[in-house]
């Protein structure tokens, strides 16, 4: 599970840095292939790096996550059932919580990039959602695949998930919710969300 979570982190990140006007109109094959151009050009560009360019760089990404990531439907595809029972500021919250706990996950890993290699396969689109299939190969040659998925709302297609190797992640982090949820209270989910966040 570690090495799929890390290698949904490259992948995450790989396709999200897009500029609002490309996001608005491209449609998911051909968003994935610009922004994993682009991305790699930031992970691999010599004045973004070093720790005096962190803030920047991470702030670069950040706020490309904030143009593609349909935060709202991650959090409820990843609460599940859950989700209709919290109030509109409970569920603001957990929005805020969990979109800088994703951020801050993949960022610090993404920031890891050695020359990995993404090929494209297909993109799928039917009515309002779609799922672009590509495989990451590593520098030893291991295929991954790997699965977006988007929905399309207001015109424009954003990823609500993402599936590594068989494994989906608000499917991931739905079962480890849920397993706080049923034994505790939504107070202290987020609680541990803020612990993360802050760590």
């Amino acid at each position: 599970m570690k090495r799929a979570m890390w290698y949904s982190a490259i992948c995450m990140l790989l396709v999200v840095f897009i500029f609002p006007s490309s996001a608005n109109s491209a449609e998911p094959m051909e968003m994935i292939k610009n922004t994993t151009e682009r991305i790699i050009k930031i992970v691999s560009d010599p004045k973004l790096k070093g720790k005096s360019m962190t803030d920047k760089r991470r702030a670069l990404i950040r706020g490309a996550v904030n143009e593609i990531f349909d935060w709202e439907e991650f959090s409820k595809r990843s609460l599940g059932r859950h989700w209709r029972k919290r109030t509109p500021e409970e569920k603001k919250e957990f929005i805020s919580l969990y979109s800088r706990l994703l951020e801050k996950t993949y960022i610090d890993k993404v920031e890891g990039y050695s020359g990995e290699e993404v090929h494209y396969l297909y993109e799928k689109i039917e009515g309002r959602y779609a799922k672009v299939k590509v495989e990451v190969i590593t520098e030893k040659g291991q295929k991954i695949p790997v699965q977006y998925r988007f929905i399309k709302k207001d015109g424009k297609w954003r990823v609500y998930d993402l599936i590594i190797e068989g494994v989906s992640l608000t499917n991931n982090y739905r079962a480890q919710f849920n397993n706080i949820l049923v034994r505790s209270s939504f107070k202290t989910l987020l609680k541990k969300l803020k612990k993360k966040v802050s760590k």
